[in-house]
């Protein structure tokens, strides 16, 4: 493996960790040039844009799931990503990228399909159907993580753009958020019945909207949206230099095997001693963790503001609307600052973000749920611009394999963490037990547990700031 360029550390004030190139000459035509750049922001937008995401809590209790439930499937979306992730990203960088996107590409056709056809309280069937659901969803997601980067930054590289990357990241950014206005604005529109009514009405449709149907139409939208996702991998073009390439092999054997595994340990170890990268996935780790979490419940923590449910998916636009210029912002923070400054500005907004959340204040407990949103496309923009940077080729997608491992290992315990408090919170109470006010059970467990989360962030962001301390302390990295 040839060496990695010196990373200088700086000593004082404003000295950036890594020297940053300005891509302010960059022409988007240009970068829109480059095949797989294009399929890369379309990939982003079909595969993540999905219409059930406002309404993704809600969804899963409608259809007869408990909180506990939510939160263990989602712990075992995390752990399959966990066991799936690097292997994937190891194959990848072996085998080629295009073919595990390809794969990733049939594994969501298959976990929407699921959804669209699973039976609604009938728990024999459902719990493990959803289960299914989100095995296939992390195996999606693992497929996916890392070849989908790799493939659209090499093809840059390939045509001697490597510095209009930020470039990139902004503009997949901006376009996934406008993606996300109508995805969410719409998903949450047809999953109100009383809405979907109202325009039946309006428009002399005789049909009567119920729950039960409308909770199926974000899912069969989403379906399409998977149809679309293994439309554009397939027309991907393999980029890079990987083994398989330089054999002229067509099918993956045991020495690809042989091949992955080596190159997933010494990726791992490469990590482990590059100081610069494991505080930068370290952070990653822990902003994504407890803020996709915190995410994930917002459709709850939505109905305990008193936001009404048609109003989820304007909020998800609002939301989305940052994501058209806060990648501008992070790009300028880039240039601007250095990577320590950037890193822990995110983690305070995180941190006053979910503090103002464990309030629950009617209406106004929104502007807290929005700073936490804004703070995640921050860490996704900071993360992938500095790893890529001292990443090497032959290892990328391998090393950000490494970094959705960890995040998704964060996530999961995180999920299964929260999923036992419940529990246990749960059978402390007195089985006559009856939420005050108009609220549910669920609704009285969510709010009193809240607050672990910007507890324990706060711990680990302590620790952060330790770990680059001693980062900061080291005077050169190979």
């Amino acid at each position: 493996m040839p060496a990695l360029p010196p990373v200088s550390i700086p000593g004082r004030r404003r000295s950036p960790f890594i020297a940053i190139p300005s891509p302010d000459s960059a022409s988007l035509a240009s970068i829109f040039s480059v095949r797989n750049v294009r399929l890369f922001i379309l990939l982003k937008i079909f595969f993540n844009a999905r219409f059930y995401y406002p309404i993704f809590t809600i969804l899963f209790l409608d259809f007869g799931l408990t909180m506990a439930q939510f939160a263990l499937l989602n712990a075992v979306w995390a752990a399959t990503i966990v066991v799936m992730e690097v292997p994937s990203g190891a194959l990848a960088d072996v085998i080629g990228r295009r073919k595990l996107l390809v794969a990733s590409g049939v594994l969501m056709v298959l976990e929407m399909a699921l959804l669209v056809f699973a039976p609604r309280n009938h728990p024999q069937w459902t719990l493990g159907l959803f289960l299914l659901n989100r095995i296939l969803s992390g195996m999606a997601e693992a497929m996916a993580s890392g070849a989908d980067e790799a493939i659209a930054y090499d093809a840059l590289k390939q045509a001697g753009r490597e510095a209009d990357w930020p470039r990139v990241l902004e503009l997949q950014m901006r376009c996934q958020a406008i993606a996300y206005i109508v995805a969410l604005s719409l998903g949450a529109a047809v999953y109100d019945p009383r809405l979907m009514q109202a325009a039946a009405d309006f428009l002399g449709c005789q049909y009567q909207f119920t729950q039960a149907v409308t909770l199926r139409i974000p899912l069969a939208m989403t379906f399409l949206m998977s149809l679309g996702t293994l439309a554009i991998v397939l027309r991907f073009e393999e980029a890079g230099n990987t083994p398989r390439q330089k054999n002229n092999a067509s099918a993956p054997g045991f020495q690809d095997l042989q091949q992955a595994l080596a190159l997933t340990l010494r990726a791992g170890s490469w990590i482990w001693h590059h100081g610069f990268a494991r505080a930068i996935i370290l952070g990653g780790l822990l902003f994504d963790s407890f803020g996709r979490m915190v995410i994930t419940l917002s459709s709850q923590y939505y109905r305990m503001v008193q936001v009404p449910e048609a109003l989820f998916g304007v909020i998800g636009s609002v939301l989305a609307l940052s994501g058209i210029f806060i990648p501008r912002v992070a790009r300028r923070m880039v240039n601007r600052f250095s990577p320590r400054t950037n890193v822990l500005v995110t983690g305070v907004l995180i941190l006053i973000g979910m503090s103002g959340m464990s309030g629950f204040f009617p209406y106004w407990g929104l502007l807290p749920a929005f700073m936490v949103s804004g703070s995640m496309y921050l860490t996704s923009f900071f993360i992938s611009r500095y790893l890529n940077q001292v990443t090497e080729s032959s290892q990328r997608a391998t090393v950000l394999s490494f970094k959705g491992l960890f995040y998704n290992l964060a996530y999961g315990l995180v999920g299964l963490g929260y999923s036992v408090m419940l529990a246990v919170y749960r059978g402390s109470l007195p089985g006559d037990f009856t939420a005050p006010g108009t609220g549910s059970v669920e609704d009285f467990l969510y709010m009193h547990t809240f607050v672990v989360f910007p507890g324990c962030f706060l711990l680990g962001l302590i620790l952060l700031s330790i770990l680059i301390r001693r980062v900061l302390a080291t005077r050169h990295e190979h």
